[in-house]
């Protein structure tokens, strides 16, 4: 891996550092920092010539910062003649702006993966992106990673598989992602149907499946508010579950979502770094398990040209 450069920005340092632990380099010496007009400035302290880059950069909270801190740094990379270079994104920014729902909306998740593109980034690493269909936005390659399988041993280690437990989609949109994860857990399967009025807020209208005297685990791919997992797990509650537990990959908990959840009847939720969690914040609910470990094996794969999609049947290595 002597062609290989591993960097990052500002958004998530410490999964940054975890991966190159994991792949035994070190971190590339870069200082990217913001004048007093929020001015973003780059400057690589390394010889780029040749390298295959992968640059770290979840474009989580600040979004629009760290956004464009990806975006320049791509561009310092082009311009310092990177051999190739890899947007390492183990959380999409904007992803949820996928489509139009009403007249003269964007579609804003487009437009990021046109960004990224023009800036000149070669290909793409992704994490659970909020719909397969982003994959398409991009006019480059996207190797798209799914962290179902590490949630699920981290679910197993605790005892939370087999037929006691029902594993719950906290919406339609994704029942495949929880019926995986029902698969690998050897559980039934059951469905929130729901409704949003407005943005961040959410009415539970019904459960489909059988969730009485049972242990359920909602499995969702982003947690923003809390309003969707407290009231899932309220309404669970209501209609005869024992208790509920929640796993999701990105843990964005904008607001005061972690304290609501602190509140909740769950008794415990398993997010992912992908985002960092705020230091300052109750947590005592949540497990926070590395996506590290994998990221690392599919840099080392695409490094290699060696096939990503031989990932996918590994999953245990990564628990």
């Amino acid at each position: 891996m002597d062609d290989l450069g591993l960097f990052c920005g500002n958004a998530n340092e410490p999964l940054a550092r975890a991966i190159a632990l994991e792949m035994g380099v070190r971190l590339g010496d870069m200082h990217v920092r913001s004048f007093e007009d929020g001015e973003i400035g780059v400057k690589i302290n390394v010889s780029a010539r040749g390298l295959d880059v992968f640059i770290v950069q979840p474009t989580c909270r600040p979004v629009n910062q760290n956004l464009m801190e990806l975006l320049i740094m791509i561009d310092a990379f082009r311009r310092a003649s990177a051999r190739r270079i890899t947007a390492v994104l183990p959380y999409y920014g904007y992803a949820r702006q996928d489509k139009k729902v009403k007249p003269r909306e964007p579609i804003t998740a487009r437009l990021i993966a046109n960004l990224i593109t023009i800036a000149g980034a070669n290909r793409a690493l992704c994490l659970d992106l909020h719909a397969g269909q982003i994959q398409g936005f991009f006019d480059i390659p996207v190797d798209h990673l799914a962290a179902g399988p590490l949630m699920g041993n981290a679910l197993q280690k605790r005892g939370l598989a087999g037929d006691a437990i029902t594993v719950v989609s906290p919406d339609v949109g994704g029942v495949a992602r929880a019926r995986s994860l029902a698969e690998q857990l050897q559980s039934p399967l059951a469905i929130i149907t729901k409704r949003r009025p407005e943005a961040n807020r959410v009415e539970v209208l019904e459960v489909v499946g059988n969730v009485a005297g049972r242990v359920c685990v909602l499995a969702d791919d982003i947690i923003d508010t809390g309003g969707s997992i407290t009231e899932g797990a309220a309404k669970l509650l209501e209609l005869g579950a024992r208790e509920v537990h929640a796993c999701c990959t990105h843990g964005v908990l904008s607001g005061d979502a972690l304290e609501k959840i602190e509140r909740s009847p769950l008794v415990s939720m398993i997010v992912t770094d992908t985002i960092p969690l705020p230091p300052d914040r109750p947590k005592g609910k949540v497990q926070v398990i590395s996506v590290a470990k994998l990221l690392a094996a599919a840099i080392e794969c695409i490094n290699r040209d060696a096939s990503v999609s031989s990932l996918f049947e590994e999953s245990a290595r990564f628990a």
